[in-house]
C-alpha cells in the first residue's frame, strides 16, 4: 500500500531566537525525524496551498509551532548514560522511566532546550515521533509516551527542569512493555527502534487554572461500521471537547459521518442519548502544582466535568439542552436542562462549517499520503455569542489506514448458519483465517463493569502463553476493548491481547457503548490487520453463547473461559 513519503530534506536547523516567527518548525541534531514529525511536515504546505483562507476565511489553518529533536540525539543519550545495557524485560515501566530520568541529556541538547523555554511560557506537548511509528504497512499509535506540561512557572529553571524531565519519559517509553510487546508483533527488534522527540505548542486558550481547545477531532477517510446511509467510504468523524485524549483512549465522544453531519448516532432513545454524551473533558493544569510525578504521563493534566466547562463559557457554541417538557433536544445552551455534547451548533446550525473544513482536511491528506487516512485536529473559537467568531486549527496528526482488499463473499445463508459461534453486519476487515483452534471469551454470567481492571490482566496472561506457542485466537470480550475507562469496557492495551487474530466486541443492556474509532487501540487493531466483529444485543446476529459453553476448557479464571473445539 502507498503511504506518507518519507521526508528527505531536514527541516530549518534551530536556531536559538526560536519563537521569533522566522521558522514554525525547525529541528534540533541531525538525524531522522520520526514517522509522527515526518507527517506533519509532508502535509504542512499543502495545507496551506490547498485550504487557505479563501476557502475558510473565519479559520486559521496551521501546524502548531514545533522543534524536533532528531533521533541522533536519542542515540547520544542511551549511549552516555549506558542505558541500553538495562534489563527491560525485568524491570517494571516505572523503573525503566525513573532510570532514564537519572540520565542526562547530551550537553548541545541542553543548551537549545534552555533557549527554547526561555522564550516560551504557554503549555507545550512533548510527543513521540518514533521511526516505526506511522511507518508505511503498520501505521501505530498511542503505544508511546506524550506528555503535556503547563510552562507558566515564572522561574525559568522549572520550566527547564519540566521539559527536561518529559523528554527523558518519552524516551524511556520507547523501551515499556505495551512498546517492547508491539515492536515484536512488527517483526522488528526494540533495539532497532529510535526515537525522536516533538517539543510542540499545546492548541487551547486558558479558562482559569485549565488550558484546552473547544474541540479536538480524530477524522478518518474510511468508516469500518458506517451506518446506514452512510457508506464506508465517506469516512467517519470524532469530536470531544477538551484535549484529545478523551477520543484517542476510547471515551465517550461524539462520532458521525461527515455525509451526513447533521445525524446522530443511532440511540434507541433520548435517555439513551443522555447516558451516552460526554460528561468529562482533559485539560492543562495551569493552577497548584501537583505531586511531583516525573514518571507519569498524566502529571501536569487534570480532569473536569461539563459544567466546569459551561462556567466558563466554553460550551455555547458545542452543546445542546434537553428539554423533558416536550422531551427533545434543542441546539444550544439558552435554556436550562441536561448538556448534551453534540456539536449541534457546529454541525447543524453550521455556525462554524466545521464539517466541510473536516471533509477538505482529509481530501487534502489523502492527496499527499496517497492512501485513506488518519488525522488528528483541535480547535480554539475566539467570539461570543451572537458575534462573527474566528477560529484556529491546528493540524497535530495525519497517518496512512491499512484498509483490507481481500474479497470474501458472505451470503445471508452464511450469517443465519447454525454452525455459526459469531456473526455480525458490522465487521471491520475481509479476510479468512484458518489456523484458529482457541477461543478465548469473557464468561457474561461473571462480567460486571467493576471487574473490567482484573478481566484485562488475566487475558494478557492468557495472550502472552497462546502467543508464546503461536496459537493464534479468537477472543470474545463485552463492552467497549480498550477503554481507558472501566465503566465503558475491559481496559486492555493492544500488547495484553496481541496474539487475537479475530476480536469480537458485544454490547450489553448495561454497557451499550459506540465503538471508537478515533481511539488508538481501534487503530492498531485495524493497523494489524485483525478482523473485528461488533455484536449489538438485541439485533438479528449474535454470539453462540451455549455452543461455547459446552466446549472443552484448556484454561479457566473467575472471569475468562478459555476453550479449544
Amino acid at each position: 500500500m502507498s503511504g506518507l513519503k518519507p521526508v528527505v530534506a531536514e527541516l530549518p536547523i534551530f536556531d536559538r531566537k526560536f519563537w521569533d516567527g522566522t521558522f514554525r518548525c525547525t529541528q534540533i541534531g541531525s538525524g531522522s525525524l520520526g514517522g509522527k514529525a515526518s507527517g506533519l511536515v509532508s502535509i504542512r504546505d499543502l495545507l496551506a496551498a490547498q485550504i487557505g483562507p479563501a476557502s475558510f476565511p473565519d479559520v486559521d489553518i496551521n501546524v502548531p509551532t514545533m522543534a524536533v529533536i532528531a533521533t541522533d540525539c536519542f542515540d547520544q543519550f542511551i549511549a552516555q548514560n549506558r542505558l541500553a545495557e538495562l534489563p527491560f524485560e525485568e524491570m517494571p515501566d516505572d523503573r525503566i522511566a525513573h532510570a532514564f530520568q537519572k540520565g542526562d541529556l547530551p550537553i548541545e541538547l541542553l543548551g537549545d532546550l534552555r533557549a527554547l523555554i526561555v522564550q516560551v511560557k504557554t503549555p507545550l506537548a512533548i510527543r513521540s515521533s518514533s521511526l516505526l511509528e506511522d511507518a508505511l504497512e503498520r501505521p501505530f499509535a498511542g503505544v508511546y509516551g506524550t506528555k503535556m506540561i503547563p510552562n507558566n512557572q515564572f522561574d525559568p529553571d522549572a520550566r527547564f527542569r519540566r521539559l527536561v524531565e518529559a523528554i527523558k519519559f518519552v524516551y524511556a517509553s520507547t523501551y515499556f512493555r505495551e512498546a517492547r510487546d508491539y515492536i515484536r508483533t512488527t517483526g522488528a527488534k526494540p533495539g532497532e527502534e529510535k526515537m525522536a522527540v516533538i517539543i510542540q505548542e499545546v492548541v487551547g486558550q486558558r479558562r482559569g487554572d485549565r488550558y484546552y481547545p473547544d474541540i479536538s477531532g480524530v477524522a478518518r477517510s474510511y468508516n469500518f461500521y458506517a451506518f446506514e446511509p452512510a457508506r464506508p467510504e465517506e469516512g467517519v468523524v470524532t469530536l470531544a471537547l477538551g484535549l484529545g485524549k478523551t477520543i484517542v483512549d476510547g471515551g465517550i465522544a461524539w462520532t458521525f459521518s461527515p455525509a451526513y453531519p447533521k445525524k446522530p448516532p443511532p440511540f434507541a432513545s433520548v435517555q439513551e442519548l443522555l447516558k451516552g454524551t460526554q460528561t468529562e473533558f482533559w485539560a492543562v493544569n495551569m493552577g497548584k502544582a501537583p505531586a511531583y510525578d516525573p514518571v507519569s504521563e498524566t502529571e501536569y493534566l487534570v480532569h473536569a466535568s461539563l459544567s466546569d466547562a459551561e462556567a466558563e463559557e466554553g460550551l455555547c457554541f458545542l452543546a445542546s439542552t434537553y428539554d423533558p417538557e416536550r422531551d427533545r433536544v434543542v441546539p444550544g445552551t439558552g435554556s436550562r436542562g441536561p448538556r448534551i455534547l453534540n456539536f449541534a451548533p457546529m454541525l447543524v446550525q453550521e455556525e462554524l462549517p466545521l464539517n466541510n473544513l473536516v471533509k477538505a482536511l482529509l481530501h487534502a491528506s489523502e492527496k499527499t499520503v496517497n492512501a485513506k487516512v488518519e488525522i488528528e485536529f483541535a480547535i480554539t473559537l475566539q467570539g461570543r455569542r451572537g458575534e462573527r467568531f474566528r477560529a484556529r486549527l491546528g493540524f497535530l496528526q495525519v497517518r496512512s489506514m491499512v484498509v483490507s482488499d481481500q474479497a470474501v463473499d458472505v451470503t445471508v445463508e452464511d450469517l443465519s448458519d447454525p454452525r455459526a459461534i459469531v456473526t455480525s453486519d458490522m465487521v471491520m476487515g475481509n479476510g479468512t483465517a484458518d489456523d484458529i483452534q482457541d477461543i478465548v471469551f469473557v464468561r457474561p454470567d461473571k462480567f460486571s463493569p467493576l471487574h473490567t481492571p482484573v478481566i484485562a490482566q488475566q487475558l494478557a496472561s492468557i495472550n502472552r502463553e497462546l502467543r508464546d506457542q503461536k496459537r493464534p485466537f479468537l477472543l470474545i470480550g463485552l463492552g467497549r476493548w480498550g477503554s481507558s475507562h472501566p465503566s465503558l469496557g475491559i481496559p486492555v492495551d493492544w500488547s495484553q491481547i496481541s496474539g487475537a487474530r479475530a476480536i469480537v466486541e458485544a454490547t450489553l443492556p448495561e454497557m451499550n457503548v459506540e465503538l471508537s474509532q478515533g481511539s488508538h487501540f481501534f487503530h492498531n487493531l485495524s493497523s494489524f490487520r485483525a478482523s473485528y466483529f461488533m455484536v449489538q444485543h438485541g439485533r438479528r446476529f449474535g454470539i453462540n453463547w451455549d455452543w461455547l459453553n459446552l466446549q472443552p476448557v484448556v484454561r479457566e479464571t473467575e472471569f475468562i473461559r478459555h476453550v479449544r473445539p
